[in-house]
């Protein structure tokens, strides 16, 4: 059964180096696990779409809840799904800094990254947009 969790947080410490702390420890282990996904990062703001098996989904969504780079942390949106749509990551990662602005706009007031204040299923499509204009690079 494959599942994928989207959620939003906040970075407890400045973002560049919570990036790439997350993105070092995370990246091997989430290989390991069978996890793929995405890491959207814009102004000390995270959106982050994990996939992979409901157990591992699961258990990793529970250490996020748990680990003190992140703050605030929101479930947006969980879905049974049918195949990976982020397969090619193990983690991707967006800085919204290096995409047009026009791209957020679209699915928010403003051109920065807030997904507490957007729809689960639109912060999803916005997720889909960056796959589709290649956006989407590693850390």
């Amino acid at each position: 059964m494959l599942v994928r969790l989207l959620f939003a947080s906040r970075a407890a410490e400045p973002a560049a180096a919570t990036i790439a702390s997350i993105c070092q420890h995370s990246q091997p282990r989430n290989a390991e696990r069978g996890i793929t996904g995405v890491l959207v990062c814009g102004d000390g703001v995270f959106m982050q779409a994990i996939e992979g098996g409901r157990a591992a989904v699961n258990s990793l969504y529970g250490e996020i809840l748990r680990d003190a780079r992140h703050r605030d942390v929101v479930l947006l949106h969980y879905e049974e799904i049918t195949e990976r749509r982020f397969a090619g990551w193990t983690m991707g990662v967006v800085d919204t800094r290096r995409i047009n602005p026009a791209i957020l706009l679209k699915y928010s007031e403003c051109a920065a990254l807030d997904p507490y204040a957007l729809p689960g299923q639109a912060s999803l499509a916005l997720l889909e947009e960056l796959v589709a204009t290649a956006s989407i690079g590693r850390a």
